[in-house]
């Protein structure tokens, strides 16, 4: 989450089109859909119309899908590249590059045994155009992290803002993005932050990328980090990560619980835990 991102060469930019429709989507009778009635729709429902995307490397499309009685946005993103090397924009190596819609999926369902998944668009599998790949629901964007840094714009409740970008740093942590730029958090027009973009997370490093980024934590978020089994990660996860990116979460969650732990031995817990 540190600096500027780079010049519009990657992540869902197109989520960027100030959508209009509001972020829970309604039924018949006007009562907020669930998550479970989300992902139904983005698994089930028409697609009608399409909008490639100008803009990024992974060229997401915008899809409008719509059953007859809901019609909403959704983005679909393909990529699924492996590499035994790529050099990378920053002129930095990586060796086995994986960017991959699997991530995004894989993302979406720890956030969900973390309880975290209110902060991610919901994410799903589908097929379209003979091409498979991850759709996310669509968010009422109205700026990005970047912009609103650029802009200096101060959120108007910073006690509300901090402890969602809290959140986030934690959770970046555990899924070890290689590229956490700006661009992948998105601002609603009532401040509410969301993730967004995780093709190139789930690396099998077992090290922490940023860990001063790791300052207070949700108290409820830390006792399920605590609570988080390898076997249960793997069963929700076993179509999108391997053995060994699996063991690379669990390992960054063990050494994210002992930073906590050792800033509450050395703070107290009212300075860390909110």
């Amino acid at each position: 989450m540190q600096g500027f991102p780079r010049p519009l060469v990657r992540t869902l930019f197109v989520f960027l089109a100030f959508v209009m429709l509001p972020f829970e989507a309604r039924a018949a009778d006007d009562t907020p859909l669930t998550k479970e009635q989300i992902k139904q729709f983005l698994e089930t429902a028409e697609i009608i119309k399409s909008k490639p995307s100008s803009k990024g490397v992974t060229h997401p499309s915008r899809l409008t899908l719509s059953n007859g009685t809901i019609t909403h946005d959704a983005s679909f993103q393909t990529i699924d590249e492996h590499k035994s090397e790529m050099k990378l924009e920053s002129g930095a190596s990586e060796i086995n590059f994986v960017d991959s819609y699997k991530y995004n999926i894989a993302a979406y369902q720890l956030a969900e045994l973390l309880a975290l998944d209110d902060m991610l668009p919901v994410y799903v599998e589908r097929k379209w155009q003979g091409k498979t790949g991850s759709l996310s629901w669509w968010l009422p964007v109205k700026m990005d992290e970047a912009e609103r840094f650029a802009k200096k714009l101060e959120p108007p409740d910073s006690d509300k803002w901090n402890k969602q970008m809290y959140r986030v740093r934690v959770f970046d942590e555990l899924v070890y993005d290689t590229d956490p730029n700006l661009t992948n958090v998105l601002i609603g027009e009532d401040w509410t932050v969301w993730r967004i973009d995780f093709s190139r997370a789930f690396r099998k490093n077992k090290d922490l990328r940023a860990p001063k980024n790791l300052v207070k934590c949700d108290r409820q978020l830390l006792e399920k980090l605590k609570a988080l089994k390898a076997d249960e990660l793997a069963e929700k996860t076993k179509r999108y990560l391997t053995k060994d990116e699996v063991n690379g979460v669990m390992a960054r969650r063990d050494k994210i619980v002992a930073t906590f732990q050792t800033l509450i031995s050395e703070k107290g817990e009212k300075e860390i835990l909110y």
